[in-house]
């Protein structure tokens, strides 16, 4: 008789690494008890560390009161949500998307999993590039997807198209990147997407059948020194592109999302209709009604660059000066310097023990480095800056010593 409570696939997500590193980084750093000790300075996760701007607020407010006895009922794809962000992303990205290519989710988790779901079978592979965003791999699993993972270009932070084409096998359906990405901030150039494009064209032809491109792009609008990214969308047709309102509002909590297709991907109507499908069938995966209302209100907030360039500026410059080794990011709100010893996960420790909480490399499986978001205050990052330089001390002191 077999008595497993859980299920094998569930056991299967929970023995992962993504979730070993994370629960391992809350239980070993003790990290819900220590973020709130006073001053301690946390550069963590990317979650607002400043009271939301009155117009969000505003936006929020008046789409509570109702204009109809239907505003509060089901919602699935909103046209005038849909048109909003449809016309938003027309300006971002050169290309003429519709409103129907535009398909509102419960926050980027879903808008990932609905593209990965939608032509992908069970055993079929998924690449991405390490460092990834850490919970590619749990929802790869969760479709019942294969991860396949290749590392990036460590003195560029580019993406290793020669490992991808290599990783390519005939079960391979999906590849994500992540432009700008998260944690590196690099923007792929054109360059690279085109390169990328030709190998997965290449490889579709070979192993007979189509190969996805899935651009995980929540980071899109956040792009320093006047650049502005170019989407893997522009060139390669056979596409999506997973956007979350919840980084540029730094709101990640109300999970308000989208999947677009583009107006140049084959078979459009199709896929449309195939995405509408697993919206419902995997729990209703719409926003609610509350946020589909107010997105045309909030697609005309923006997200205070200049602010955030100066906080990556001040941190860049700052760390280099101390002796940390970090480039210097082009967008996402992200840094990620080089641990100054080998063990990150004991340089974070030391960072702790000083009262700076970052994430170490390993979260993202690159040991060797850690991450610091952005979204702290500037009295945080300058607060900071002596805890750095202490740490950095003793780190390479010890080292030294050993």
């Amino acid at each position: 008789m077999d008595d497993q409570p859980i299920s094998r696939r569930v056991s299967a997500i929970a023995a992962a690494k993504p979730f070993e590193l994370l629960f391992g980084f809350f239980n070993e750093f003790d990290y819900a008890e220590r973020r709130q000790r006073p001053g301690v300075l946390d550069f963590t996760f990317g979650d607002p560390h400043e009271m939301p701007s009155h117009a969000y607020v505003d936006a929020l407010a008046a789409s509570l009161t109702p204009e109809n006895e239907l505003w509060f009922a089901y919602k699935q794809n909103e046209p005038l949500a849909r048109e909003a962000a449809a016309a938003s992303l027309r300006r971002v990205i050169d290309l003429p998307f519709e409103a129907d290519d535009i398909h509102l989710t419960t926050g980027g988790f879903a808008a990932i999993a609905l593209a990965m779901k939608a032509v992908a079978d069970p055993g079929d592979e998924v690449i991405y590039s390490l460092p990834p965003w850490f919970l590619y791999e749990a929802l790869v699993l969760e479709a019942g997807l294969m991860p396949v993972k290749v590392r990036i270009d460590p003195a560029t932070f580019d993406l290793d198209i020669d490992a991808i084409a290599n990783a390519i096998t005939p079960r391979t359906r999906v590849v994500i990147v992540c432009t700008p990405n998260n944690p590196t901030g690099r923007i792929y150039p054109a360059q690279t997407l085109e390169r990328l494009a030709t190998v997965l064209d290449e490889a579709s032809t070979r192993i007979g059948r189509r190969v996805y491109l899935l651009s995980d792009e929540p980071y899109q609008r956040i792009v320093y020194d006047g650049g502005s990214p170019r989407s893997p969308l522009q060139f390669y047709p056979y596409s999506f592109l997973a956007y979350s309102y919840g980084k540029t509002l730094l709101a990640p909590g109300q999970r308000m999302s989208y999947l677009a297709l583009p107006p140049t991907m084959p078979d459009r109507p199709a896929m449309r209709d195939a995405i509408q499908t697993l919206q419902i069938a995997t729990g209703w995966v719409y926003p609610n009604a509350v946020l589909q209302h107010a997105l045309p209100r909030l697609e005309e907030l923006c997200f205070d660059i200049a602010l955030f360039q100066r906080k990556r500026d001040r941190m860049v410059d700052a760390l280099r000066e101390i002796g940390y080794r970090v480039k210097r990011p082009e967008g996402s709100f992200y840094l990620f310097p080089e641990s100054p010893i080998p063990d990150d996960g004991a340089f974070a420790n030391i960072l702790a023990e000083l009262g700076v909480l970052v994430m170490p490399g390993r979260m993202f499986e690159t040991p060797g480095f850690f991450r610091i978001s952005l979204t702290a205050t500037l009295e945080t990052i300058e607060a900071s800056l002596p805890r750095f330089a202490a740490a950095f001390a003793h780190a390479t002191a010890t080292a030294g010593a050993s």
